[in-house]
């Protein structure tokens, strides 16, 4: 039976759940699991890191992503797009990594073998995984010591840990 098609039951429609789709799901399900668990037990913050691009990368397929950290001695992002253009690589997607203050973490860059931008259904995931980033780059600062200088009072409403999306290509 064909997987795009529609199945009919009753008066409704209800569109067909492909097993590609069902162990997607459940592989995401999984892969965030883990990294939530990671971040729990306090592992080391470029292994939890390295687990979010791991599971964005196998999710999107033919993507390379990378989490930088300021200070942490990653080159420039310009400098990093050329180094991927040597290897064939094209920007897909940069964002900011933010604070539930706005405070900058860090950035997530997407690369890809080919040039596009992302689909309405890759979005989500990005957002996501920038999200899992912004906890657990968080979670580290608060256990190396760093205080936070913001009180609860100060808090935002609506905290995000993405801003507006920058498009590089």
């Amino acid at each position: 039976m064909d997987e795009n098609r529609l199945r009919h039951r009753g008066k409704r429609v209800i569109p067909a759940q492909s097993h590609h789709a069902e162990g997607r799901v459940q592989y995401l399900l999984a892969a965030e699991e883990q990294i939530l668990r990671s971040i729990a037990a306090q592992a080391p913050i470029s292994e939890v890191l390295n687990g979010i691009c791991t599971a964005l990368d196998c999710q999107l397929g033919n993507m390379v992503s990378l989490i930088s950290v300021p200070g942490d001695g990653v080159v420039s992002s310009p400098e990093a797009a050329r180094n991927a253009a040597v290897f064939g690589l094209h920007i897909f997607f940069s964002v900011d990594i933010l604070s539930e203050f706005g405070q900058e973490l860090g950035s997530l860059e997407m690369y890809c073998c080919t040039m596009r931008s992302p689909t309405s259904h890759e979005l989500p995931l990005i957002e996501r995984a920038a999200c899992l980033a912004a906890i657990a780059m968080e979670r580290e600062t608060k256990a190396g010591g760093r205080p936070d200088h913001r009180t609860p009072e100060s808090r935002p409403l609506h905290s995000q840990a993405l801003r507006s999306p920058h498009f590089l290509h």
